[in-house]
């Protein structure tokens, strides 16, 4: 089993920033695809932004494009979400994932995948509000 810890959520005004962390216990991160993902109250969890495993391809939901950045330490098996000019809607429990068998950060990021293929973090909440 995959298991994956985030960390850095909270509650932040509209306008301002956090960095979520995800971070692996028991494997090393440095050889997998990992995503951000996030869902809200009443919505279905929807992909934020994916990595390859070496860190050199990205992509994001169009929501979030030049808000936000993935990065990854695979020397700390961290991997990061720089989150921003928050808006209210961002609010929402922010999830990492991964699977062994997941090597398409697009297919990842569109949850094309079946759900059983992804090992998921606990998430932690994201609260934009004045």
């Amino acid at each position: 089993q995959l298991q994956l810890v985030e960390s850095g959520g909270g509650l932040v005004q509209p306008g301002g920033s956090l960095r979520l962390s995800c971070a692996a216990s028991g494997f090393s991160l440095e050889n997998y695809v990992i995503g951000w993902f996030r869902q809200a109250p009443g919505k279905e969890r929807e992909g934020v932004s994916c990595i390859s495993s070496r860190g050199g391809i990205t992509t994001y939901a169009d929501p979030v494009k030049g808000r936000f950045t993935i990065s990854r330490d695979n020397a700390k098996n961290t991997v990061y979400l720089q989150m921003n000019s928050l808006k209210p809607e961002d609010s929402a429990v922010y999830y990492c994932a991964t699977g062994s068998k997941i090597t398409s950060i697009r297919m990842m990021c569109d949850m094309t995948y079946g759900n059983d293929m992804y090992s998921w973090g606990k998430g932690t909440q994201v609260t934009v509000s004045s």
